[in-house]
């Protein structure tokens, strides 16, 4: 690394998990397990807090067209892990450290419908990672998602 550069922070803030019944698996994890839904939660999404990292559930087809990928090939896995960062130009930044590392830019940094700004890129056993900035839910000192 050179001396001035900056690398990604060694942080996840939000796990988000493709389903293919969101009531189903909401009942699941907040009925089965016992796990808190945040009020941000809605009838398209449902947020788990978890001690940090937020674990969110999102239909399965709507997560594969978010990240741009076919639901049904071979590059999508039913769940994205998720970056987020402090501000919009952020997130073109941390894309462009994940391609130079070797990592293939999926979804380049755009404004998307929830109101924040986000891309996504594939690490080297196809992982989808999401980075983005969410003005709606700012990260506090320590880089944790901050939700009702």
């Amino acid at each position: 690394m050179v001396a001035n550069e900056v690398g990604m922070e060694a942080r996840l803030t939000m796990i988000t998990l493709g389903v293919q019944n969101l009531a189903v698996s909401r009942e699941f994890y907040e009925k089965g397990l016992k796990w808190p839904v945040s009020p941000a939660s809605n009838d398209n999404v449902v947020f788990l807090r978890t001690g940090g990292v937020v674990l969110a559930l999102f239909p399965s087809e709507e997560l594969a067209k978010d990240a741009g990928v076919d639901p049904q090939g071979s590059g999508f896995r039913d769940f994205t892990i998720a970056h987020n960062v402090n501000s919009k130009e952020e997130v073109a930044q941390v894309l462009a450290q994940a391609e130079k590392a070797g990592g293939r830019i999926i979804k380049p940094a755009q404004d998307v419908f929830w109101g924040g700004h986000s891309g996504y890129f594939e690490d080297p056993d196809r992982f989808l990672w999401e980075v983005a900035w969410n003005p709606l839910a700012p990260l506090n000192e320590k880089g944790e998602m901050q939700l009702p």
